[in-house]
């Protein structure tokens, strides 16, 4: 009963980034940029982002979590202005992976006509984290999945494909030691032509050694410029309340190395308005090169998650590429409002755990969600990323054609640690009334509640200030909007590596659903 029919949107892209200075022979190196951009040029929870160039169009993708559809890719044209265009995996997890869908690396054989998406996911077989690869004839066409190429035992992730000087393609990852409390090398190893199996045995070209790079080195991205191969990679903690993570960069004249790091590494730090940057692809537009990554804004914090971030690259006098560092939030919240009345088909936004078996139709009635007791006991959902910290999350019910509990809700994590299970705060309509509610670790926590039958169309709000404190409202068909006195705190439910979802539930007995008439999202 699921259709996928995605009248697919405009995300603009815009973003910033800060630079820590180094020693005294390259701080005044820098040479200054005038390009004018709008961040986040990837707005919302957009982590660990990779992009590619094929033709005179950029393709872009993000890590995806445990949200489907899996590995969402962007179109744009000048590197600010996205447009979703299609998913890796469109109907979620391929058979061999079960979670921690995270950091894709699409890479593009022009010789071939294809694209490869590297990706990393743990394999249920052995529940380590792999690094695999799949692949299409074109960014907006359907990929196939090529399973897991490498997986250490203590984890492998974070691929980026590369081509020496001879011509052979070379794999780079993170070796995860750091979830073990050891060092994390960068391996690279040869690939065959199809991408399909490593060949040969895989050569170490650095690992964190440094004092700023604290217990990790991750997140590699490699170019080619001024007779070097340039590595820009990410350093310290990137996920959780207390992240510290900062890029440095290094370099070589051959892919294998050795490898020399910037003396003024961390060439990206906290600046003003964004903190924790990183984990980016660096990507050349004309004569310049630019680099997406992630970071936090200032004033969404891990409320909003990483976001996605455009900067121009700046070289020094002795060529080594640098930030500087002056990045702002810039772009308007209003350009970031959402409405779905579901007649074309299902958003492509919206998303679902990838556990969850989502079934729904969509149509000129809207939305009628197939209610469960999955998720933690929340039920079915259909959630997105939140993009700002102020703003109403608003959906019309058509109590007469609903028999399952229904009704928008903010979803985070039982706790703020890794691989913590999801939880929520929201607001039911049942044909017995409203109920305000806390679901965490499978238990249910009545906030407060309005008993009555409910009939005809009954809109319920959620406004949202600050990131994390919470109002709600309803409003009767011919009626005015009534508020409710409980204003529930969210911040204990900040998950680990990524912001909040707002969105719809249903829960309920498989055979029972919900008809949403239209949902919207204003940002202010």
């Amino acid at each position: 009963m699921r259709k996928f029919i995605y009248p697919f949107v405009s995300l603009l892209i815009v973003s910033a980034c800060q630079q820590k200075s180094g020693n005294e022979q390259h701080e005044t190196d820098v040479k200054p940029s005038s390009i004018s951009i709008t961040n986040p040029v990837l707005p919302g929870d957009r982590p660990d982002p990779t992009v590619i160039q094929v033709g005179e169009e950029f393709y872009a993708s993000t890590t995806s979590n445990e949200w489907a559809p899996l590995f969402p890719i962007y179109k744009s044209s000048d590197l600010q202005e996205w447009e979703l265009v299609n998913y890796v995996f469109p109907d979620g997890a391929p058979e061999w992976a079960k979670n921690n869908f995270w950091a894709p690396e699409l890479s593009y054989d022009e010789a071939q006509g294809k694209i490869y998406a590297y990706y990393t996911a743990r394999d249920k077989s052995n529940n380590r984290l792999s690094v695999a690869v799949a692949s299409s004839s074109s960014p907006t066409g359907l990929f196939e999945d090529h399973g897991p190429l490498v997986a250490q035992e203590f984890g492998s992730i974070d691929a980026y494909e590369v081509r020496d000087d001879s011509g052979k393609i070379y794999v780079l990852w993170k070796e995860d030691g750091n979830s073990k409390g050891l060092p994390t090398p960068i391996w690279a190893q040869e690939i065959n032509e199809q991408r399909t199996r490593l060949m040969g045995q895989p050569v170490e070209l650095f690992r964190n050694d440094q004092p700023w790079e604290k217990n990790l080195v991750e997140g590699v991205s490699v170019f080619k410029e001024n007779g070097f191969f340039y590595a820009t990679y990410s350093a310290g903690a990137c996920c959780d309340k207390e992240c510290n993570y900062q890029t440095g960069v290094a370099r070589s004249k051959n892919l294998l190395g050795p490898w020399e790091k910037y003396g003024g590494n961390p060439i990206l730090a906290d600046n003003d308005d964004w903190h924790c940057a990183g984990h980016g692809t660096v990507v050349k537009n004309g004569a310049d090169y630019f680099m997406l990554y992630h970071a936090y804004n200032d004033e969404g914090s891990v409320y909003v998650g990483r976001e996605g971030v455009l900067e121009k690259l700046t070289w020094t006098e002795d060529h080594w590429p640098v930030f500087e560092n002056e990045a702002t939030y810039s772009r308007e919240k209003g350009m970031i409002d959402f409405k779905d009345t579901f007649e074309d088909g299902l958003d492509p936004l919206w998303q679902w755990r990838v556990t969850q078996n989502i079934k729904f139709e969509t149509g000129d009635n809207g939305l009628l969600l197939k209610a469960s007791e999955e998720n933690e006991n929340m039920g079915s959902l259909l959630v997105q990323s939140t993009k700002s910290t102020n703003y109403d999350l608003e959906s019309t019910i058509n109590m007469d054609r609903s028999d399952a509990k229904g009704g928008v809700l903010l979803v985070g994590a039982a706790n703020n640690g890794f691989g913590a299970p999801i939880a929520g705060i929201g607001i039911s309509a049942s044909k017995n009334g409203l109920e305000l509610f806390e679901m965490r670790d499978q238990k249910e926590t009545i906030l407060q509640q309005k008993r009555g039958v409910l009939k005809g169309n009954i809109a319920v709000r959620m406004e949202v200030a600050e990131g994390h404190l919470l109002s709600f409202a309803y409003k009767t068909e011919n009626g005015k909007w009534e508020s409710f006195d409980q204003v529930a705190d969210a911040r204990h439910l900040v998950p680990w590596g990524m912001g909040f979802r707002i969105g719809m539930f249903a829960k309920g007995a498989e055979s029972q659903t919900v008809n949403f008439i239209q949902t919207s999202i204003a940002n202010h």
